[in-house]
Order: C-alpha cells, then structure tokens, then sequence
C-alpha cells in the first residue's frame, strides 16, 4: 500500500498517477477528513476497468499501518518569498508525521515533497531513525526536469535532444545546476554558451517556481511525475537514477546534513549514492549549498 499524507494538489495528483497506472492500493491521510475522502471518491473513477488496485481517504494515521511506501507532501501553509519561511511549523508538522510513522509502519521506504525539502528530509531521518536508504527527498530530479526544459526553449530543440541536465544541492536557492555535464546534439553546453548565459539560466530554474505562480498557486504536475517515476522504481524494482535528497555520512565531503546528489533507486530505496565528478566552478557551489543547509538546521 502506498501513503500519500496529504491530498492537496500535488499529494492528489500522485495518487492520481499511482492509481491511473495500477500501482498499487493508495490511501490518502490529510488532516481535514472529507478532503482526503473527496479526493479519494474522484479519483476511485479512474482505476482502470481490470485493475485491483483500491484509494480510501481518511484522517486516521492508524489506517497507514502496513504501507511500503509513505509520501509525505502535507505543509502548514504556502510559502509565498522562499521554501524556508515556514520552516519553523514545517519541522514541527514532520516530526509530528515522523512519530506516526514510526509507530505505524516503521519499515516504509519515505518519498519527502514537502518543504524546506532537505531541511525536513534531514530532521526525518533523524527523528526515526531509519536507515538513510529509506528516507528520500524528491526536489532535484523536478528541478533537472527544468534545467532541461529552459535549455530546450533557450536552444528551441526537444527535450529529448539534451543529455546530463542535472541540478544538485539544495532545493533552493542555493542549488547546483551543472552545466559541465550538459551535452546538447552531442556538444558540450559549457562549448556553446557563455557566463552571463550560464547565470541568467541558473537563475531561471531557481526562480521557475515564482514564475509559474504568475499563472497558477503553485507547482502540482512536475514534481507528482518525478515522486510517482520513483514509486514505480520502488515497487517494480526497476532501477532509476535520478537526483534526490538523502542524509550523507562523507559522500561529497559531507555529513550531518541532507541535499540533492545523483542516486540509484530499486526495491530497497537508495540503492547506490553515485559521487559524480564536477569541475571548480560547481564543487564550490556545492559547498556554498551543503553549508547554507547546514545553517539552516543549525538555527533549529
């Protein structure tokens, strides 16, 4: 069974997708009952013709016991200037979530959305104490998903045309695009663009979420597709790489905090943390990133 805590837009959207393709049976938990049961009752119409697959909603932490996957996209309000201004009641809520948790499906492998995304992932882990492997914060794999884009609208080719556009660090905005990995019809990015480029797309991806709120409240589509390619992985066992928050113990020259580096996902959660190399310019930057998380869990 697959937990969703939380059926606003993007928890809804994932039990969407999960239930749409069979997944595996969903239940949706959010604080307001008939909300979760709402969702629920929408969505039931969507279960193929042929499928098993079942979505309840409720208000009863209790009912999540037994899931082997829990994805927790609840959150105190919306942020409105940065990812960190609730951070307070946002690392009050998930260790509230964490307790419940613990309590009713300890051995769970935990998909993090909410944010401050590292922030929480980080105060998760340790406050369950489960294995780092099973605790992952999905941000930076939807953050590649726009370096990506804007790179294919900046070069008017098809997303499919560029290979390698990862962002790591923070989901913030301190995080990493790496341009040095980039390969656009087999060129180099670095070969074809120059610095100011570089930091006008840079802050493109950075701010793609207040651009996006010009037009609607906020983000639902992008991130429900990355959580969901990671639910899939889960439970079919089908490998994937992708970038995405987890608490290092030394990889990258860091520990005690929790940010987006490149990881292979199956069955078990994070398979593999794979240390890709960056040139000067980004393992600075990744330093800036880890530290600025760092900050941010020291003032809690």
């Amino acid at each position: 069974m697959i937990s969703i805590i939380g059926s606003g837009k993007v928890g809804a959207a994932i039990a969407f997708l999960c239930i749409s393709n069979s997944l595996d049976d969903v239940l949706l938990v959010n604080r307001t009952k008939s909300k979760a049961i709402g969702e629920a009752l929408d969505i039931s119409n969507a279960i193929p013709e042929n499928s098993n697959v079942s979505i309840h909603g409720t208000d009863d932490f209790s009912k999540i016991s037994g899931s082997d996957i829990v994805v927790i996209t609840a959150s105190t309000g919306i942020y409105l200037k940065n990812r960190i201004e609730m951070m307070d009641a946002q690392v009050k809520m998930i260790k509230e979530i964490a307790n419940q948790i613990k309590k009713y499906c300890p051995f769970a492998t935990v998909l993090i959305i909410s944010n401050p995304l590292d922030v929480l992932t980080f105060v998760f882990q340790k406050e369950t104490q489960l294995s780092r492997n099973k605790v992952i914060g999905i941000a930076s794999s939807l953050d590649s998903s726009r370096f990506r884009y804007l790179l294919s609208e900046k070069f008017k080719i098809k997303q499919s045309q560029i290979i390698n556009a990862l962002v790591i660090g923070e989901h913030g905005d301190s995080m990493v695009p790496v341009f040095s990995r980039v390969k656009i019809n087999e060129k180099n990015l670095l070969d074809i663009i120059n610095e100011t480029e570089k930091k006008i797309i840079s802050t493109e991806i950075q701010d793609y979420w207040k651009f996006l709120r010009i037009f609607k409240s906020r983000s639902q589509f992008g991130i429900a597709k990355n959580t969901f390619d990671v639910i899939r992985s889960i439970i079919k066992n089908d490998e994937l790489v992708i970038p995405a928050s987890i608490v290092l113990n030394g990889e990258y020259d860091e520990k005690d905090i929790s940010m987006g580096i490149p990881v292979k996902i199956n069955k078990d959660g994070v398979k593999e943390i794979i240390e890709i190399k960056l040139n000067e310019s980004e393992s600075k930057l990744l330093k800036i990133s880890a530290q600025t998380i760092r900050d941010y869990i020291k003032s809690l």
